[in-house]
């Protein structure tokens, strides 16, 4: 009989062979698969937020509201113009956007930051402003689907960079994003 138990010892070892390379192909396809709907949702989140700012710029196009074209670089600040409509306010200053604010902050980390982070972050700095973790990380999102943040993966968590430092790109081209 020891030619049986040399049989079964090979089959076993083949066997063993075969099944541990279809689970690490089933983990490949796995992660591949994470990846493209990561990718997905990032895409989705863009298209979200796109859809709303044409949604609102719609809104304002049908009510007749005339729109003013004001050239406005990122070193002139948050001035408005002065509206020439009666009974209407004048503000002094615009608050700035989530976004800029987020796009700020990362840009004088020099560690990647989480989420929550950012959010702890932000409205700790701006005590006036309802400042969510969940709206930062949407934001955050949106920055990496158009290449302006990237996200860094470390086991479950999820971090989060500038690749613009100082209204610099990260290749040192000096464009800003």
């Amino acid at each position: 009989m020891p030619d049986a138990s040399l049989t079964s010892t090979e089959l076993l070892t083949h066997y063993s062979s075969q099944l541990a390379k279809d689970l690490e192909r089933n983990v490949q396809e796995q992660d591949q698969i994470r990846h493209e709907i990561e990718s997905l949702q990032a895409r989705l989140l863009s298209l979200q937020h796109d859809h709303t700012v044409l949604a609102t710029m719609q809104q304002a196009l049908e009510s007749g509201i005339p729109l003013q074209q004001v050239p406005m670089s990122p070193a002139q600040g948050y001035d408005l113009p002065v509206t020439s409509r009666p009974g209407a306010t004048r503000r002094k200053q615009q608050t700035p956007t989530l976004v800029s604010l987020i796009r700020a902050y990362l840009a004088e980390q020099p560690e990647p930051c989480s989420a929550a982070e950012v959010a702890t972050a932000l409205s700790e700095a701006h005590p006036d402003r309802v400042i969510k973790t969940t709206v930062v990380r949407t934001t955050l999102e949106g920055l990496v689907a158009r290449s302006s943040a990237e996200r860094i993966k470390q086991g479950h968590s999820v971090f989060y960079r500038s690749l613009e430092k100082n209204g610099e790109a990260k290749d040192g081209t000096g464009a800003a994003g």
